[in-house]
């Protein structure tokens, strides 16, 4: 796989993908802000899928799960500008700043829709990414923090998610398996994110499901599988990454091994 990342800072790069497609399941320590400037990408969640395509500009909270595959489109590269905004950052950023103490904290992606404000800062750092040598710091602290005035200009809710610097707290096992096992993450991952050390959600998890996590991880990934070929009619080409396997020769061989048949046959 072809794939460059240009450093302006650890918080500022221009990340490029040369190949078909680039997928990856992921949860970020940091906000995420991305500027597209060519290419497309297909964001899944639980309950929504998104689709950004050149010019759009979106932001991806921390600790939200989600499967991300980049394309390249039109003969052009995925290309983008990717801004963290660390919790360190935002902490000192909102410091001295009063918020309203009745602020409900809600994780989403969302879209700033070509925002031209928002354009232009993002834009404005594409000629420092051809600069020799180390970017200095405090230039890119000063982009970062005009982001993120920017953003609290333009949203009014945006504070709800940028301020909000709890960790996760404990929640409902069963309730966040069901929502989330097509994403591939490390169990002291899932752990975190339902509030749990990694042997408290070991146990938990053998308490409500009987079974280990990976067993009943593969078995829900093959039962969505088997619903999108069938019902859908769906290829396996086109939902192996989609339920949560990372390529196609194992998932055609754990589909066989779950139902005694191949997952082309349900086609034919």
């Amino acid at each position: 796989m072809e794939h460059v990342s240009k450093y302006l800072t650890q918080d500022i790069k221009l990340s490029c993908y040369e190949d078909k497609f680039f997928k990856s399941d992921l949860v970020f320590d940091d906000h995420m802000l991305i500027w597209f400037i060519s290419g497309e990408t297909k964001i899944i969640q639980a309950d929504a899928v998104f689709t950004f395509k050149s010019g759009d500009i979106f932001l991806i909270p921390r600790n939200l799960l989600a499967t991300i595959i980049n394309y390249p489109k039109n003969g052009q590269p995925h290309k983008t500008v990717v801004m963290h905004l660390s919790t360190k950052r935002l902490k000192e950023f909102y410091k001295n700043i009063d918020l309203d103490s009745n602020r409900t904290a809600e994780q989403k992606i969302i879209h700033y829709n070509n925002h031209p404000l928002l354009e232009s800062c993002l834009a404005s750092l594409i000629p420092y990414f051809e600069i020799e040598g180390n970017f200095p710091e405090n230039l890119a602290s000063l982009k970062i923090t005009e982001a993120i005035s920017i953003l609290r200009e333009i949203d009014k809710g945006i504070d709800n998610i940028l301020a909000n610097f709890d960790e996760p707290g404990k929640i409902d096992l069963i309730d966040f398996m069901q929502r989330n096992f097509m994403f591939n993450m490390p169990m002291e991952k899932l752990g975190y994110l339902t509030g749990r050390s990694l042997s408290t959600f070991n146990r938990d998890f053998k308490k409500h499901f009987d079974t280990t996590p990976q067993k009943w991880l593969t078995k829900k990934r093959l039962e969505l599988a088997h619903y999108q070929l069938s019902k859908n009619k769906k290829k396996p080409i086109e939902i192996y990454y989609e339920v949560g396997f990372e390529n196609l020769s194992h998932f055609s061989y754990a589909f066989k091994k779950q139902f005694g048949y191949a997952p082309t046959s349900l086609r034919e």
